[in-house]
């Protein structure tokens, strides 16, 4: 890693990192658009994960995320961890478009889970809270039989108003954004570009260049290499 490189995450005190599944793939968690099979006859994961199916075909989408949303044995990897101890430290946050969990194993102290958790999981007749464990059991609930749902921001849904307010805050105060693992097309997430610090200096870790539409420092290589190398100091 360049000295430089090294130098902008000691100096910064307002780290915000933007991070999506590219950031969970080293853990064993597939990119949901590039998974097999989740494109079938006419429906496709947008529709699965909707608004309509849970209310229309409960039974399926119950279905379809418990077979492709949930894996209880990955574990954080040296990004999720890397990170993890930067917030630790109070000077930066992370906003993850990941549905995951893994931020949360990881101890992240500052983090907003932009579109939500698949393992917090809650009945939609009463509102009681559930354990995931109890969900992938039985989509019931067992005490009142309303059909239960993860809290995450399904298509056709507005997204957690509290998340919104915090991410916007954390990009004005920002002296450093790190996107890191997605490409930054999918809004509103991609959007919050459009609230940082003029001032903070943008860089993109990936294997592919992004279209930003400003100036940012890239670098092209694997996360995981680059977080491998990044010293974490107080």
């Amino acid at each position: 890693m360049e000295a430089s490189l090294q130098a902008t995450f000691d100096e910064a005190q307002h780290i915000v990192f933007l991070t999506g599944a590219g950031v969970s793939t080293p853990s064993g968690i597939p990119d949901y658009r590039s998974k097999n099979g989740l494109y079938t006859g006419h429906r496709n994961a947008e529709y699965y994960l909707s608004h309509t199916c849970l209310v229309q075909e409960p039974a399926v989408f119950y279905d379809y995320v418990k077979r492709n949303l949930y894996y209880p044995d990955a574990k954080p990897n040296i990004i999720h961890e890397k990170q993890a101890a930067l917030t630790q430290q109070d000077r930066a946050m992370v906003i993850t478009q990941n549905i995951d969990n893994l931020y949360n194993v990881a101890h992240t102290k500052h983090l907003v889970e932009f579109h939500g958790n698949m393992y917090q999981v809650h009945c939609q007749v009463c509102g009681a809270k559930v354990a995931w464990q109890d969900y992938l059991q039985d989509p019931h609930h067992e005490v009142d039989g309303g059909w239960l749902r993860p809290d995450v921001v399904l298509y056709d849904e507005g997204l957690n108003e509290m998340n919104i307010q915090r991410s916007v805050a954390a990009m004005n105060q920002a002296d450093l954004v790190v996107i890191v693992g997605t490409s930054m097309r999918v809004y509103p997430f991609a959007g919050l570009l459009d609230y940082r610090n003029s001032a903070a200096k943008v860089v993109v870790i990936n294997q592919e260049k992004l279209d930003l539409g400003f100036d940012y420092d890239m670098v092209q290589a694997d996360a995981t290499d680059f977080f491998n190398e990044l010293q974490v100091r107080g």
